[in-house]
């Protein structure tokens, strides 16, 4: 358990801030993460990387001369919000372009997503190279969809080494996906790992067993089975890889064995001579291998294997000399230290956009919503945090907590300045997605943003207008989140709250029965996704698990729409 902090909401930040003090000589902070406090030559490509916080030396401890640029760092095993990988692309681009590379996780891919549309609109090339190493996530006709886990380090340390040797956009992308097809990983956990202030671990494992196949953000593991030797343990990691090797794959290859958090190194020296005379029993050469913490998770107890198989391209990369913080091979040259500026400070705010009389009455009634929200979550914070974690990482309520407190901080603020409906929505939802992080919080900012905008500044507002608004919240969510009804997740609650709320509204009914009969409607989808495998997101590759519980979005979701129901019911009879 993490015992050392003063404010667990801010462990992120301030670890962060004394890992920068600790490393002046390698990274400098910006707004949303760190980047190269050394000279980067010009039309040099950004590798820019990122995550959650809580995996030291990932993330941030890869920067530096030969591995990447930057990296956006978000909260405690949360994706950092595409406001901040903006942030830290643009203070590292040299102006060769930007690779983004993170592993395959929904909200990492929404955010980093976004900013690279972002990127590309203002003219800096950018493109994006998930890691999806993970050979328990998904089959091998499926690794599209698996999880990248340890194999991070292989396909961040490739693509950085081909931008330091001067390579182009279009090569660092195509060799970076090249490591990617070529490396497999395979973890297993002996206890969970417990967030800062958490009283709980985010998993348990029984007394005498292992997990096999966890993720790396407290998500529990795919199987249980009697805890091993360690030459049973190598076996069990070293036969599940084989079986998973790439179809290029030849006989040399880099093996790197990772601790996650409590194993120690006496422990992964032990092991990886198991593992390594396995590997050679197979025919296998063995390469550069690295033995240590590589990709952590907190206090986690347990290792993760990886195979990362060489051809003659790769190995020269992979052999290339890098030095970071956490992460060095060979030897490089001194750079000059450069000054670093961020992007946050130099942004101009918008100017106030003129609003009617009827948006700035609105915008009030949009504020009391918000904090009526909020109340929803921090009274069952720790609730959905306890279902989320019982097949994904446990961050649902902390996430959900942290972007409406800044979104109701942000609408205060708008409102207070005399801002309408439409600039109150885009400050409040913007914040939302910024503070937030993970999937929940790209999807509830881009949904208050939408309402903002399909709302506007009108001289009067109809119940019609109450339907467009809640047909942009449901088309914003589906459009970014790509979810459909059945997916468990928070569309299965969502569309039919829409579709008995609109049907409602054309039938005449006022805006508080439209939203009572709407967030019924919401509740009762919600429990049934109890029922459903789901097919998105962290909890995926834990279906089993998750049966019989509801999807922790499609609850918080129904909670909030019954609480402005309520809201709703206790205006109109006043």
């Amino acid at each position: 358990m993490t015992k050392l902090f003063d404010d667990p909401a801010r462990f992120a930040d301030d670890a962060l801030d004394g890992f920068v003090a600790a490393n002046r000589g390698y990274v400098a902070r910006v707004d949303g993460g760190v980047v190269r406090s050394t000279e980067t030559p010009a039309g040099q490509v950004a590798v820019v990387i990122g995550g959650g916080s809580g995996h030291y030396p990932a993330f941030a401890g890869l920067v530096g001369a030969g591995l990447a640029a930057g990296s956006a760092c978000g909260n405690m095993f949360a994706s950092p919000s595409a406001g901040q990988v903006y942030r830290v692309a643009k203070a590292s681009d040299a102006g060769g372009g930007v690779l983004l590379s993170f592993g395959n996780y929904a909200g990492d891919v929404l955010h980093f997503g976004q900013a690279q549309e972002k990127l590309n609109a203002e003219g800096i090339q950018t493109r994006t190279v998930l890691v999806t190493d993970d050979i328990a996530s998904a089959p091998p006709g499926e690794i599209g969809k698996r999880r990248g886990i340890a194999g991070d380090l292989t396909v961040f340390k490739i693509a950085g080494a081909a931008a330091e040797a001067g390579r182009n956009l279009d090569e660092v992308e195509r060799l970076a996906l090249k490591a990617n097809d070529h490396t497999r990983s395979l973890g297993v956990a002996f206890a969970g790992c417990t967030l800062p202030g958490a009283p709980e671990p985010l998993f348990t494992v029984p007394a005498g067993m292992m997990s096999v196949g966890l993720g790396i953000h407290g998500e529990p593991g795919i199987s249980e089975q009697p805890l091993p030797t360690a030459s049973e343990l190598a076996q069990l990691l070293v036969d599940g890889l084989l079986k998973d090797r790439p179809e290029a794959a030849g006989t040399r290859v880099v093996p790197i064995l990772n601790g996650l958090g409590t194993v120690k190194y006496d422990e992964l020296f032990l092991l990886y001579g198991k593992i390594e005379k396995l590997l050679v029993g197979a025919g296998l050469e063995i390469v550069e291998p690295e033995c240590g913490e590589l990709v952590t998770s907190l206090d986690m107890s347990g290792v993760s294997l990886t195979l990362f198989w060489l051809d003659p391209e790769l190995e020269m990369f992979w052999a290339a000399p890098a030095d970071t913080p956490a992460f060095r091979k060979g030897n490089l040259a001194p750079r000059r230290a450069r000054a670093v500026t961020s992007t946050a400070a130099a942004a101009a705010q918008a100017p106030a956009q003129a609003a009617t009389a009827a948006s700035i009455s609105l915008a009030a009634t949009a504020v009391e919503a918000l904090k009526v929200a909020r109340s929803v979550v921090v009274e069952h914070e720790d609730a959905l945090g306890k279902l989320d974690a019982i097949a994904g990482d446990g961050d649902h309520g902390i996430g959900m907590r942290r972007g409406v407190d800044a979104a109701v901080a942000a609408a205060e603020k708008a409102h207070a300045a005399g801002a309408g409906l439409e600039e109150l929505l885009a400050a409040a939802g913007e914040q939302w997605a910024e503070r937030a992080g993970g999937t929940s919080g790209a999807l509830w900012g881009a949904a208050v943003a939408a309402v903002g905008r399909t709302l506007g500044s009108k001289e009067a507002y109809t119940r019609a207008d109450a339907a467009a608004a809640v047909d942009a919240l449901r088309d914003s969510i589906i459009t970014l989140g790509k979810a459909e009804a059945g997916d468990k997740t928070m569309v299965d609650a969502l569309l039919p709250f829409a579709e008995v709320f609109n049907r409602s509204i054309r039938d005449g009914d006022g805006l508080a029965r439209s939203l009572r009969s709407a967030a019924d409607a919401a509740a009762k989808a919600a429990d049934a996704t109890a029922g459903l495998s789901p097919k998105k997101g962290r909890a995926r590759p834990l279906a089993a698990k998750s049966l019989g519980h509801p999807d922790p979005g499609a609850v918080s979701f129904a909670l909030i729409a019954n609480r402005l129901a309520d809201h709703a019911a206790s205006i109109e009879r006043i």
